[in-house]
């Protein structure tokens, strides 16, 4: 793992007048962040900074000779405060909700200014880490060129809602939190057709399915990684991403954003659906130019960000060409 580096925010005010002073920690991959364009990736819920290597959880995407490729550009990435991947007990927050979606897109902007970075060739990120990048967009309309969220959106539809409200209460409820938390969200992040591709009713030694098995080796893996306070905290960001913040229409603050917006939906995400993705394209084409959509087709649902690399960089071929902004040494 590359290094982890940090930086203390002290007394920030959240969205909740509740103030907090927090330790920000972040790793950065490629090119120096000083004479390379700047490519910021956020995580999704329960990812982390560590984007590329040889434990990164999107290196067939970023990396030497990948789409985003780590030769041409400088890799950022924050981790969103309290989600534990520094391991300091200190640093967790447990009193999530304080917290939304809009309070970590400010950290990250305070963030940013700390480290003198004025302007970023691209902020990119899945899932929750998409809704991130529209709320920094929102907030800093100049502040990246090309701005990418994949099977996410700006706002958490009431079908997000609802499930973050169910994970919520097995967090709080359960006598296995993580686990069942684990178990529940890793049914809305695949489809019914990727379960029969993957299992066919399959059984482990005629005791119990295939299926059964998979999810709780992944109950127990997360168990075994995560916090969960950490859990919570995730949770409540997904379920707070809106740019309005009820103030105003998604037309007035969205039109401000100067980037060129390159929304990336999944068919068959049962999670952020591709309808809720289309009807943001259309409705944001009808006042800006610079916004595209292309679509990931996948039986494996909203995972498939995490799946599909070839489609994915294939799409994403025009925004980071190969070669195009190589810098001369």
């Amino acid at each position: 793992m590359e290094h982890l580096n940090f930086i203390e925010i002290p007394k920030y005010k959240t969205e909740s007048s509740k103030t907090v002073s927090l330790m920000l920690s972040y790793q950065t991959f490629g090119r120096s962040m000083h004479d390379s364009p700047i490519v910021m990736v956020n995580h999704a819920l329960t990812g982390n900074s560590n984007v590329t290597g040889s434990s990164g959880w999107w290196s067939p995407l970023v990396g030497s000779g990948k789409c985003i490729d780590t030769d041409y550009y400088s890799i950022l990435s924050f981790n969103i405060p309290g989600n534990g991947f520094d391991g300091v007990n200190e640093h967790l927050i447990f009193n999530y909700k304080d917290f939304t979606a809009k309070d970590i897109a400010r950290i990250f902007l305070i963030a940013l200014e700390k480290l003198n970075i004025t302007s970023l060739f691209a902020i990119i990120g899945g899932s929750v880490g998409g809704g991130i990048a529209w709320e920094l967009a929102a907030l800093k309309p100049n502040l990246t060129q090309n701005l990418i969220p994949i099977a996410s959106d700006w706002k958490a539809t009431d079908w997000v809602i609802a499930n973050c409200h169910i994970q919520e209460s097995i967090l709080n409820n359960s006598s296995k939190p993580l686990f069942d938390a684990r178990l529940h969200a890793m049914t809305l992040y695949r489809t019914p057709e990727s379960f029969l591709q993957k299992f066919q009713r399959g059984k482990v030694k005629k005791l119990f399915f295939d299926v059964e098995a998979w999810l709780n080796h992944h109950g127990n893996l997360l168990n075994e990684r995560f916090q969960l306070s950490a859990y919570k905290l995730m949770n409540q960001i997904l379920r707070t991403i809106d740019i309005t913040n009820d103030t105003s229409s998604f037309i007035e603050v969205a039109k401000q954003i100067v980037a060129d917006i390159h929304i990336v939906s999944i068919n068959s995400d049962l999670f952020f659906k591709k309808e809720e993705n289309w009807n943001t394209y259309l409705e944001l084409k009808k006042t800006k130019e610079n916004v595209t959509i292309h679509e990931i087709h996948s039986i494996h649902g909203h995972d498939a960000f995490l799946i599909e690399y070839d489609q994915l960089s294939d799409l994403l071929e025009s925004v980071f060409p190969h070669g195009a902004m190589k810098l001369v040494v």
